[in-house]
């Protein structure tokens, strides 16, 4: 019997390809410390459990499959829009997770950029979801 797949190798996987494309990457929200001032553009990843898939109809569940989100922040819209892009191509070419094969991430896209007045100074975010599967090596 094998082991379920795991999400954490999957949401470091892809942090640090966001990473390796020289964006700031924040998980699970943007700081809010007293103090902190945002750089002028960053992404958040927002990352669900994913899911361990049946594999074969022996049962064995070696599959994963989960959507992330990353919300792509900039002061203005252009800045936005380039993290957008960068973690377009960041997300390109298949991960890389030991013991895992794994697919290039399905771009699932987003809504428009919008502003987020609730914070000063205002920003601008656009969210993009990915589908992140793989499978036993």
């Amino acid at each position: 019997m094998s082991t379920p797949p795991d999400v954490l190798p999957h949401m470091d996987a892809v942090q640090t390809a966001l990473e390796n494309a020289g964006l700031t990457v924040y998980l699970g929200g943007a700081p809010t410390d007293q103090g902190w001032t945002p750089p002028d553009r960053f992404a958040v990843l927002y990352p669900d459990a994913g899911r361990a898939v049946q594999a074969s109809l022996a049962g064995e569940r070696t599959d994963f499959d989960a959507v992330m989100q990353i919300t792509c922040v900039g002061s203005d819209v252009v800045r936005a829009l380039w993290v957008a892009g960068r973690v377009r191509q960041a997300l390109a070419a298949p991960l890389e997770i030991e013991g895992r094969v794994c697919w290039p991430a399905e771009d699932l896209g987003g809504p428009p950029v919008q502003r987020d007045d609730d914070v000063t100074p205002p920003v601008f975010f656009v969210p993009v979801q990915y589908r992140i599967c793989s499978t036993s090596a």
